[in-house]
């Protein structure tokens, strides 16, 4: 049923398919008993899908990446697609509109996607208020649905001020997420790569745990790294996230790598230009970066493993490699609204 949908889907501009389907989506469950009917289809319940990380109790280990959801307005809506966790943002302190339209492009030959969407969000207040809402409307119940907040910077925001743009962000969704991810690997913001950089990366993360250590409660802090990094850096980075004692690391954000794709997709990325490549082309990479940082950090730090994930085989590679958690995004793309279900159904039946 979904291939039609997509296929029709498929002949709109992919971030206007995206509005459209989300829109419908949550539109549904808003409907009086629309959502547990949705929610009795697609969620798979099982007590060993359910997963501990940083702390938290994830009712499955099978999440949505950022990106997806940017300003917290679908969470009921995935939280009826069976998903044990969504990565709301990546937000910004103030509203931003992003880079020009067309900004997100598939790649069909490859089950691909290129984005340079550049952090359009509603800023962080918005998106606070959202989550306020959502809060209260769910604390308390079992096996809720988890939020993680990935926090960024202001486009127009230099980089030696950057930290005061990621504590900002802290400051206001403290409280209302569950766990944070630190967003210094997105392609789409001119500059942002190099805060990946030791220095400048140890002031931004030190300066979060400081304040952390300030508030009532404790929120777990997570790095995400781009697959592009030499092995080199990915060991300075596992190091970095050890001896500052973060709680996990997010591997991997998109790519700005073009290989491998078929010539098909390569003509098409010729014509695209610049942007972040992510689903089955960087599948290879982003694994071998998991294996890296599994291996640096000798499987101290909990890691979410992102892109390239596709089908419950991707997703039972990554767990087998050392992943905790699994992220989807484009493989939610291109897999529809069952995909967390087949996921979770497929890493239940793993041998032993």
């Amino acid at each position: 049923m979904y291939g039609l949908v997509r296929s029709l889907l498929f002949r709109l501009e992919a971030e206007k398919a995206h509005g459209l389907s989300m829109g419908l989506l949550s539109g549904l469950c808003r409907l009086p008993g629309a959502q547990g009917m949705l929610g009795a289809y697609f969620r798979v319940s099982d007590a060993r899908l359910r997963t501990e990380a940083f702390g938290l109790p994830f009712p499955n280990p099978v999440g949505l990446g950022a990106g997806f959801d940017k300003n917290a307005r679908h969470l009921e809506a995935l939280s009826a697609l069976g998903f044990g966790f969504v990565e709301v943002g990546t937000v910004t302190p103030r509203p931003q509109p992003g880079n020009p339209r067309p900004r997100l492009f598939r790649l069909p030959a490859d089950r691909g996607l290129i984005n340079r969407m550049g952090f359009n969000n509603d800023g962080m207040e918005a998106v606070a208020q959202r989550l306020a809402a959502w809060r209260r409307r769910h604390e308390g119940e079992p096996d809720r649905i988890l939020v993680g907040g990935n926090i960024g910077k202001n486009k127009d925001t230099p980089n030696e001020e950057a930290w005061r743009d990621y504590e900002a962000c802290y400051r206001r969704l403290h409280g209302l997420v569950d766990y944070f991810v630190v967003n210094v690997s997105s392609p789409n913001t001119p500059g942002l790569r190099a805060l990946q950089e030791r220095d400048a990366l140890s002031n931004i993360l030190g300066r979060l745990i400081e304040v952390g250590s300030t508030l009532p409660s404790r929120t777990p802090l997570l790095l995400k790294i781009a697959p592009d990094l030499t092995d080199e850096q990915i060991d300075e980075v596992a190091g970095l996230a050890l001896e500052m004692g973060l709680d996990g690391i997010v591997a991997n954000n998109t790519s700005i790598a073009r290989e491998p794709l078929s010539e098909a997709s390569r003509r098409l990325a010729a014509d695209i230009g610049a942007g972040g490549l992510s689903g089955a082309p960087i599948r290879g990479r982003s694994l071998n970066v998991l294996r890296r940082i599994v291996a640096a950090t000798q499987g101290r730090l909990p890691v979410i493993a992102s892109g390239g994930i596709l089908d419950p085989e991707d997703a039972k590679e990554r767990v087998g490699a050392g992943a905790t958690l699994v992220q989807v995004w484009t493989g939610f793309v291109y897999g529809g609204p069952g995909t967390a279900a087949a996921i979770c159904r497929g890493l239940l039946a793993r041998p032993g």
